[in-house]
């Protein structure tokens, strides 16, 4: 029978380190994925994951249990990475991000289109302001729901769901603008 994750927290705070391996295990994957979509740098992903680790257990004390496991680990992963990101210079938007479209049928030129067309939402994406960028992420490429955002980010629901629809509505004018410009 597996333990919850209170279970595993009550655990950990006895010293059962075992425990908190479990725990870290059952998240790990999901809180690299954050951590790779928000830093988009992949050679950083498990350093920071691992400071991360480090975070989560030093503030397990302070886990409360009304909230999930996952939106708490969330959110100081959220948080960190934010805190890198404000100490680092800016990196450039890599070209070859996504993977390669092999075994496609697209036409070499029809999948250079969309290469094209995802380096171009990435770059935009990656000049919203961050008030905007990190909702739209957690959302989008992470999945997370109004109610993890919420516990994720300690905002309230309606400010949650303004900046998304901010940073749609910033994304759809820059994007339509770039395609008049290429016309």
């Amino acid at each position: 029978m597996s333990l919850s994750d209170f279970e595993l927290i009550k655990l950990c705070l006895t010293g059962k380190d075992d425990a908190f391996t479990e725990l870290i295990g059952r998240y790990k994957y999901n809180l690299a994925k954050v951590i790779y979509n928000l830093t988009r740098n992949r050679d950083e992903v498990n350093d920071l994951l691992q400071e991360v680790f480090i975070k989560i257990y030093k503030s397990l004390r302070q886990y409360n249990p009304e909230h999930t496991f996952a939106a708490w680990s969330t959110r100081i992963a959220v948080n960190h990475c934010l805190d890198q990101l404000r100490r680092q210079k800016p990196l450039p938007v890599p070209l070859e991000d996504s993977p390669k479209l092999h075994g496609n049928s697209d036409s070499p030129e029809e999948a250079y289109l969309k290469e094209e067309s995802r380096r171009i939402l990435r770059q935009t994406v990656e000049e919203l302001p961050e008030k905007y960028r990190i909702p739209l992420i957690l959302y989008h490429q992470n999945g997370l729901s109004y109610q993890e955002m919420v516990t994720v980010l300690g905002l309230p629901l309606t400010i949650i769901k303004n900046r998304l629809y901010r940073a749609r509505l910033i994304l759809r004018e820059k994007l339509t603008a770039g395609k008049e410009v290429l016309r």
